[in-house]
């Protein structure tokens, strides 16, 4: 499952294909293995992969950590059962904000986002179906920019020299790993999934948290789930690599009615690139800014200033945190 970098355009699917099946019933055996599927692009594909290589020996699960976008859980499990895979969805609010109280270093939450999905919630999930393998949709640029110390992406173990088999008590397979998001896309059109799975925008693992500067709350994460949704409805049609809503934390001077408010502020942010290695933010027009501010503001009377950010990747990253 390691090797080289697989550019999109030297992509072989068929081959590659064939390849990772063969990989995958390797390593499972005659026995079953887990996934994790957020309904993103990476863990879609090696979803519909796994399935390939394993069919009903493999156990598809959607954590519900109550971190996703408005009706995500439901969207996802429909998507996939016109695809012939079923998909299990597992509430786990409770443990995932349980798990970020009080926290607002970006690290320490993503951290705590990591040790909740595997040592809690996926390990409980490996001893009760009996496997000894869990597939998930790690990219070569989540190591990347892991490794390189940008920001911890909570899917990348082996290459910061951990060992899932130790710390969590199972293995971790990712067939995807020498790919970038364009050859991920190219794969998942090549195993027949929906234009509307492999195409979507890219989504983070932390979900929403990372959406969020400072401390991760259910309120804060009703306000960015409801500003999500009008970004992603005004910005849908156009070609951006990626969109999102960020909430930030600091109070901000508004008014309401005359009177002074302390409100809150949302953060646009819309990219193009490639492969999310560098970004530049797209050249929306005007008008699209002033009405998608204008609906947040009406639609989310908690906030009362919205920014649109203008700097490029790098210095700044994709997501907040």
């Amino acid at each position: 499952m390691k090797g080289k970098e697989i550019r999109a355009e030297k992509l072989n699917t068929d081959q590659f294909i064939q390849e990772q099946v063969k990989e995958i019933r390797k390593a499972v055996g005659k026995g079953v293995a887990v996934n994790a599927l957020s309904g993103g692009v990476d863990s879609s594909v090696v979803t519909a992969l796994a399935h390939r290589a394993l069919g009903d020996r493999l156990k598809t699960y959607f954590i519900e950590n109550g971190l996703m976008r408005q009706g995500e859980a439901k969207r996802v499990q429909a998507l996939f059962a016109v695809q012939g895979i079923p998909v299990e969805i597992i509430p786990a609010q409770k443990a995932f904000f349980k798990a970020l109280s009080g926290l607002t270093d970006p690290e320490e939450k993503r951290e705590a986002i990591t040790q909740t999905f595997y040592k809690d919630i996926f390990r409980a999930l490996v001893d009760q179906s009996g496997a000894k393998v869990l597939l998930q949709g790690t990219i070569l640029t989540d190591v990347d920019e892991t490794v390189a110390g940008i920001k911890r992406q909570h899917n990348v173990f082996e290459q910061l020299g951990i060992d899932p088999k130790k710390a969590f008590g199972y293995k971790i397979l990712e067939p995807l790993v020498q790919l970038r998001k364009d050859g991920v896309r190219k794969l998942g059109r090549a195993l027949g999934l929906p234009e509307s799975l492999f195409n979507r925008i890219p989504f983070p693992g932390p979900a929403l948290a990372a959406r969020i500067i400072g401390e991760v709350t259910p309120e804060k994460i009703r306000l960015v789930r409801k500003a999500t949704v009008i970004v992603e409805k005004f910005l849908g049609d156009t070609d951006a690599f990626q969109y999102m809503a960020i909430l930030h934390d600091d109070r901000v001077t508004g008014m309401r009615e005359g009177k002074r408010e302390f409100g809150r502020q949302i953060e646009i942010r819309c990219w193009d690139s490639l492969d999310a290695r560098t970004a530049k933010p797209t050249r929306l027009s005007y008008e699209t800014l002033e009405k998608m501010a204008g609906k947040i503001i009406r639609d989310i009377p908690e906030v009362v200033s919205i920014t649109y950010n203008i700097a490029t990747k790098p210095p700044s990253t994709i997501e907040a945190i």
